[in-house]
């Protein structure tokens, strides 16, 4: 079934991220408990929700036209001055005002760093996916905003090439732990990254430290946002921004974990795997966590068809794409949780398992580095 043709009314649900604005603002205001309003709604609000919504099975008609899709796509386009404007203004608040103690600061600015970690992380990656220049410039900022403008060569050239293997850092492998994962992650996503970089300045002939290897934007870009940092609030401004930076990543880590776990490509030998099919991501099809994250939880589709805007992305029924039993911001929080984590995905993985490759009874070899695969 699709859904009715694309109105600015259609498309509202999902500016849902803007109401965290005035959210912040309150907090910058009043301190105290006012901070933890943009957590609650992001995690506890939108979980109960979702809840009640239930499921949202429609999918847009994929011949929808660019121009049709004017009023989802500037959501994502006018996102980068908001957050800046967030992010640096509640800098200001702390460093010249004298209402917030040094704990509401810090508690602040982890609010913010919910803010770009959910809403600004998120907007960066369908904007990096773009053709367009203007965007793919506007995703690559909000990244360097978070001190991960890595995070774009990673996932562009790395990722959806090879989730679901061995080569691929972020895909977490069954039965790790999320904690495991993210201190793996951190060093393993950074040289992926460069290495795929350099490889690809080594096939044009060029260096490794060549002009145009993004990874100068990405250093230059993170020191002028912490250079901002500094003017405002000296070494305290700057610790404040990269504590906001710090959970915007982990965020997105515990996203990155939550939507591949356990989930492997079939390996054709020779350092081949099969193509990428919906059943190698995790899809959750609940409606309000969908629109607050502009259907990112259709992520079956998404490495599918990488291609297709996020209006446009599909859902899927059980027998083509593992379905998880809630939305992004409930699973990442008992993601925190191994035992419980494992409790509830493990056999889900195993029967996913069975569902789609029964086949196969030895999935060790999916799970290490042992299968080499070309670079």
């Amino acid at each position: 079934m699709t859904t009715p043709a694309p109105t600015l009314r259609n498309a509202l649900p999902f500016w849902m991220s803007l109401l965290m604005v005035p959210m912040g603002i309150v907090a910058a205001i009043f301190g105290g408990w006012t901070i933890a309003l943009i957590p609650a709604y992001g995690w506890i609000v939108m979980s109960i929700l979702d809840r009640f919504a239930g499921l949202e099975t429609d999918n847009m008609d994929l011949e929808t036209g660019e121009a049709d899709l004017y009023w989802y796509k500037l959501i994502t386009i006018i996102w980068l001055p908001i957050q800046l404007t967030l992010v640096f203004g509640c800098l200001m608040v702390i460093n010249w005002g004298s209402h917030l103690s040094g704990w509401e600061s810090v508690f602040l600015m982890m609010a913010m760093g919910v803010v770009s970690g959910s809403i600004g992380i998120n907007y960066a990656h369908e904007l990096i996916h773009q053709k367009n220049r203007l965007e793919q410039r506007l995703g690559e900022a909000l990244l360097i905003s978070v001190l991960y403008g890595h995070f774009r060569s990673e996932h562009l050239i790395v990722h959806h090439r090879y989730v679901g293997t061995p080569r691929d850092p972020v895909t977490a492998r069954y039965n790790e732990s999320f904690y495991r994962f993210f201190i793996r992650v951190l060093p393993g996503c950074f040289r992926s990254a460069w290495n795929a970089e350099v490889d690809r300045l080594h096939r044009k002939g060029l260096p490794a430290l060549h002009r145009s290897n993004p990874f100068w934007r990405y250093g230059l870009g993170a020191i002028s946002f912490l250079a901002i940092a500094a003017l405002i609030g000296g070494w305290a401004g700057v610790g404040l921004f990269v504590i906001q930076a710090f959970v915007a990543i982990l965020q997105l880590e515990l996203v990155n974990y939550v939507e591949h776990y356990g989930l492997t490509r079939r390996h054709l030998g020779d350092g081949k795997y099969e193509h990428v099919q919906p059943r190698h991501s995790w899809n959750a099809a609940h409606k309000m966590t969908n629109f607050l994250l502009i259907n990112l939880q259709r992520h079956s589709d998404h490495h599918y068809k990488p291609d297709r805007r996020f209006p446009l992305l599909q859902t899927y029924e059980a027998s083509e794409a593992p379905q998880l039993p809630f939305g992004y911001p409930l699973m990442t929080a008992i993601a925190t949780n191994p035992l419980l984590w494992r409790r509830m995905m493990n056999p889900m993985v195993r029967k996913w398992r069975q569902d789609f490759y029964p086949d196969i009874t030895d999935w060790k070899p999916y799970s290490t580095a042992s299968n080499p695969m070309p670079r």
